[in-house]
């Protein structure tokens, strides 16, 4: 254990989250994403899984430690809801209210159609998959800087 570190945050999670730079992007996915195959083709190769937790919960003990970005187009993205992109479910409200108060000012929140998401995914540091159960439930987070 170490002082100041959330709990909920695993040992595994927090190395990836230290290892990665300026830009580099982790997906944090539901229980329902393709999450081994999909980790296997991202930067690190690590899938951490984390099922006792939702994705609210996980990614406010996240947003502590992390910097989201603000120097690209977004700081974070949701998976959109298939037949209704513009529709927020439970889950998409919840976790953009917490980034919406962590992101610095001018950063940005967006959304991708869930195929374009399983693809962007691929191209992250690595993913981590909870146990949210609600659909549609996947996010990606990007990391930003520290000064």
């Amino acid at each position: 254990m170490l002082k100041g570190i959330d709990a909920k945050l695993s040992a595994d999670l927090v190395y990836l989250m230290m290892q990665m730079g300026h830009g580099d992007e982790i997906a944090i996915v539901d229980a329902n994403f393709p999450a081994q195959s999909t980790a296997l083709e991202t930067v690190s190769g690590e899938l951490v899984d984390l099922p006792a937790m939702d994705a609210p919960t996980l990614i406010e003990a996240m947003i502590s430690h992390f910097p989201l970005d603000e120097f690209y187009d977004f700081a974070a993205w949701r998976m959109e809801i298939d037949g209704a992109p513009t529709e927020m479910g439970e889950v998409h409200s919840q976790v953009f209210a917490l980034l919406e108060n962590a992101k610095p000012e001018g950063a940005k929140l967006g959304s991708l159609e869930r195929q374009t998401f399983y693809q962007q995914a691929k191209n992250c540091f690595a993913v981590v998959r909870v146990g949210e159960m609600r659909p549609f439930g996947c996010f990606i987070l990007r990391k930003g800087v520290i000064f």
